[in-house]
Formats: structure tokens, C-alpha cells, sequence
């Protein structure tokens, strides 16, 4: 199939396979006699892999490590599972500090009288000094 139809059926676009290629993280397929690229099933497997992964929220180099273990049947899930619940902590910081905002936010737009510009209490809390 061209890259056109294994972009549609795993999600990801054509330039982002174009650049899994050229970064390695892909195998380039092997090409037509027109020279276009011929993916099969193991290159769309590979692209599904990769999109599902990003969507998780793993890095790039997570990714690559992800599919070098992914072809090691015989070896521990214990490095796998290591990066994924080093993920996941980083995941939970995030919510965390998003709550805080949230709560921030909410309190800004509580403290908010509507008068004018020059009353506003949410600019004010935005202007004021908090350190660094």
C-alpha cells in the first residue's frame, strides 16, 4: 500500500512516516518499480504501535526503546513495565500541577466582580509578584 493508504488506516500522517524513516524509528519499505513506497502489514503494525504509544503521551526515545523490546519475545516484560510506570509518574506530576492551576483559576474567576478593567481582580492577581 502507498503511504497515502497506511497513513489513512493507522492515523498517522504522511510526513510523520516520512520522518520515522529518516529517523530510523521506521524501516524504510521497499519501493515500486515507480518508486513508490510499498508498506505492507508489519510497517502499518509498526506505525499503529507507534501512534498508540504517542497518544499515551511516551516520548520519542521511549517509543524507539518500546519497539526494540517489542521484538524481543523471549526477554522481561521488567524494563517495559519499568518505562511504563516511570510514565506514569510523570503523567500523575502533570495532573497535579494541573489541578493547582485549576484551583488558581477558579479562585481568580470567583474573586471576579465584573466591574472595570482597572477593578479587575484577576489581572491583579496576574500582575502581582509571586517570585520567579
Amino acid at each position: 500500500m502507498r503511504i497515502g493508504e497506511v497513513a489513512r488506516k493507522t492515523g498517522v500522517k504522511a510526513e510523520t512516516i516520512r520522518f520515522y524513516e529518516r529517523e530510523g524509528i521506521l524501516t524504510a519499505p521497499p519501493r515500486t518499480r515507480s518508486n513508490y513506497r510499498d508498506y505492507g502489514p508489519d510497517e502499518a503494525a509498526t506505525l499503529t504501535f507507534i501512534r498508540r504509544a504517542r497518544d499515551l503521551g511516551f516520548s520519542m526515545p521511549d517509543v524507539r526503546e518500546l519497539l526494540e523490546l517489542s521484538n524481543e519475545d523471549d526477554r522481561s516484560c521488567a524494563e517495559v513495565d519499568s518505562l511504563a510506570r516511570a510514565h506514569l509518574d510523570q503523567v500523575e506530576r502533570k495532573i497535579a500541577a494541573l489541578q493547582v492551576m485549576r484551583d488558581e483559576l477558579s479562585r481568580m474567576i470567583a474573586s471576579c466582580e465584573q466591574y472595570t478593567i482597572s477593578d479587575c481582580r484577576i489581572i491583579d492577581t496576574l500582575a502581582a509578584s509571586h517570585g520567579p
